[in-house]
């Protein structure tokens, strides 16, 4: 063998000493690794009880299991079939015709219309009314809730355009029937016209704060589960529709 034979033999066993030295620092650690993907370490919100959409479950067949054709018992919701959500003012002028204000004006009334207030609307009408929100930096102009024209429309009307919007504001139907109804006494306590009943203006609380200085859960989804058959089978021979139970809708 020659001298140059002897160094490549040295060679590839060196290489062949140092694959083999890491394989072995593998296979030790390749146990704790694969254990890492068999446990669970994130206690809080990787993993938690919830309903996804459609899920079915023993008790809550599914989140969105609203009686097929059902109504609401009680309230002034106008529906789409009445008047359409389209932002038009043949559209806002039929609401304010049509809804009227189920809400009286109490403490309680104008401490959640406030809330809601102050969490959709006052960022742009700000927190007198007068719309000296903190938009107008981003080049919204100012709109005066407190003015005449808006003093002389109907409750209907403003509970209208927080439901349809129109022009530079966007529909607020997030904001349920009857904390809108609040909304619309609140601005009617802005624009002085009640009296007799002490409200707030201004921050409701310090930025991050919850608890019922948020809005809180809803009152208009469904609570129960029944059975929906496609519409184009009502009235098939064979095909029968679940009735609503006793609960919010019928």
């Amino acid at each position: 063998m020659t001298a140059d034979d002897e160094k490549t033999r040295r060679r590839e066993d060196a290489m062949t000493s140092r694959f083999m030295r890491t394989v072995g620092r593998f296979a030790l650690i390749a146990p704790a690794v694969l254990s890492l993907t068999a446990c669970e370490w994130f206690t809080d919100f990787k993993r938690q009880p919830f309903v996804t959409t459609w899920e079915q479950d023993s008790v809550l067949k599914a989140v969105r299991g609203a009686p097929q054709g059902s109504v609401p018992r009680s309230g002034t919701a106008v529906s789409a079939m009445q008047v359409s959500y389209n932002n038009l003012p043949f559209q806002i002028d039929t609401i304010g015709t049509l809804a009227v204000n189920p809400n009286p004006v109490t403490e309680a009334s104008l401490a959640n219309g406030h809330k809601y207030y102050q969490i959709n609307c006052a960022v742009c009408h700000g927190d007198k009314g007068d719309g000296m929100g903190p938009a107008m930096k981003y080049g919204i102009p100012p709109i005066n809730l407190t003015m005449d024209m808006t003093k002389n429309r109907t409750d209907g009307y403003i509970y209208g355009m927080m439901r349809n919007g129109r022009g530079l504001m966007p529909a607020y139907n997030r904001i349920e029937e009857s904390d809108r109804w609040d909304v619309v006494n609140y601005v009617r306590a802005l624009q002085g016209r009640v009296s007799g009943v002490a409200f707030a203006t201004g921050r409701i609380a310090v930025p991050g704060v919850t608890g019922d200085k948020v809005p809180g859960s809803t009152e208009l989804g469904p609570n129960r589960w029944v059975q929906h058959v496609p519409p184009a089978l009502i009235g098939t021979p064979g095909v029968t529709v679940q009735p609503a139970k006793s609960g919010e809708h019928e």
